[in-house]
């Protein structure tokens, strides 16, 4: 059982964009020895800072999927970062023209990782930087046809399947930018490419959305905005 992807084809067009410019850039911070830590006398321990995403609340908002999505970021040494990614993903999409399905889930996900601050300059205020993503998500699936034409009795009847239990694990590979605004305030992107991993899609099969994960397929990319505040 499958949908058409719609919302998100905006979504995955700019997160290509950007991640060819990112891993362009990331070359060429690599041929410069970038990756190099600096010797000083900075200690190890310089903090943690809270985020949140912009871009799932917005498809939220314009479309029939998305997530509210918050993460907790610890500094070592301005140049790793262990990463806590929490969320909500939501899908409310309603008499599909395809199938004419009506597919809903509310679902919980985290996601577990580690970000290297590529940038030779650690300790400046702007930062670029590479890193990977453990998720997992265990959610419940409603996915109804309400009227359908029966042939023989000249009846409308309905079929699927409600509270449906399914879960996902995937691994992502995460290029993003933060640039400092002013005090503890800072803008960013992150771009990811998200590989699934195992999954079980219930009984009905392929699931149209996971949450967190987005529209599934065995890979998927996608952006974030995040408004970040370290403290």
């Amino acid at each position: 059982m499958t949908f058409k992807p719609r919302t998100s084809s905006s979504i995955s067009s700019l997160a290509g964009s950007l991640l060819l410019m990112l891993l362009m850039a990331a070359q060429t911070a690599c041929g410069q020895k970038l990756f190099k830590m600096e010797k000083d006398s900075i200690p190890l321990f310089r903090g943690f800072s809270v985020s949140f995403d912009l871009v799932g609340p917005a498809m939220l908002l314009m479309g029939t999927h998305g997530e509210y999505e918050g993460a907790l970021r610890v500094n070592l040494h301005d140049q790793w970062f262990p990463i806590v990614e929490l969320g909500v993903g939501r899908a409310n999409h309603e008499n599909d023209k395809v199938t004419g399905l009506t597919y809903k889930t509310t679902a919980p996900y985290f996601r577990l990782g580690m970000d290297w601050n590529i940038l030779r300059r650690k300790h400046q205020a702007n930062r670029m930087y590479a890193g990977f993503r453990y998720a997992y998500t265990n959610y419940k699936v409603d996915c109804i046809r309400e009227a359908l034409p029966d042939p023989v009795w000249s009846s409308q009847t309905g079929f699927g399947y409600r509270d449906m239990a399914c879960n996902m694990h995937w691994a992502e590979i995460v290029l993003g930018i933060d640039a400092k605004v002013f005090g503890p305030l800072h803008l960013g992107w992150t771009v990811r490419y998200k590989r699934r991993l195992f999954h079980n899609d219930g009984t009905l099969g392929n699931t149209w959305y996971v949450p967190g994960f987005g529209i599934n397929d065995k890979d998927n990319l996608a952006a974030n905005f995040n408004v970040i505040i370290d403290i």
